[in-house]
């Protein structure tokens, strides 16, 4: 179950990051977003590591934990990030109806990545529309900052909602699992231990 919050903890650092990036620099890692994009669409895997598609699909979640948690200069427009995405989680779990609505929404947006694939750009724009209609409609709403080029860019915004829908998607596993603020803050350390176990253990699995 340690092994579970972090992987999902790891998802949620990942999304966040690669929201961050694209707000920023206007680009992200492409393995990384279609690895954080096509986690909404696993309802029933297995086990934390499955919703992801295994563990080579989080490496940057992971390389993010450890910079964030063994780091004495932590990236705090990230953490902020992160907590806000968390409180949203909490509030959307209060929410049965819009639980719902989200689910059912994914639901038919699935047949569209079945034909043009999950990173394709009119499957971000419908997962965008999905996030609007719902999650942000929630408040306090998760602000991002970023480059004022990059956030006037629809389709740069569009990313990035869909990307934010991914980050409350591993939200949900993360208290699924167990994940709590008060963990996070406890067991840094340890979290970080087993972060480098699944770093080592995602580039065996890719040798």
């Amino acid at each position: 179950m340690r092994e579970s919050r972090v992987i999902a903890m790891a998802g949620v650092l990942q999304a966040c990051r690669l929201v961050r990036d694209v707000a920023t620099q206007g680009r992200a890692d492409a393995v990384a977003v279609q690895t954080s994009l096509a986690s909404v669409f696993r309802f029933d895997a297995d086990s934390a590591a499955d919703v992801f598609g295994g563990l080579n699909g989080l490496r940057s979640g992971l390389e993010t934990l450890l910079d964030q948690f063994e780091n004495d200069k932590r990236d705090l427009t990230l953490t902020q990030l992160v907590l806000g995405v968390l409180r949203l989680e909490r509030k959307l779990s209060r929410r049965p109806a819009m639980l719902r609505e989200l689910r059912g929404g994914i639901e038919s947006i699935q047949r569209q990545v079945d034909h043009l694939g999950v990173a394709h750009t009119s499957v971000q724009a419908r997962l965008a529309e999905l996030y609007v209609a719902t999650l942000s409609q929630l408040r306090p709403r998760v602000v991002v900052h970023g480059n004022p080029l990059q956030l006037a860019d629809a389709q740069k915004v569009e990313q990035i909602r869909a990307l934010l829908l991914a980050a409350v998607r591993a939200a949900v596993l993360w208290r699924q699992v167990g994940g709590s603020q008060l963990r996070l803050l406890m067991r840094r350390r340890e979290y970080a231990m087993l972060a480098r176990g699944l770093l080592s253990r995602s580039t065996l699995d890719r040798g």
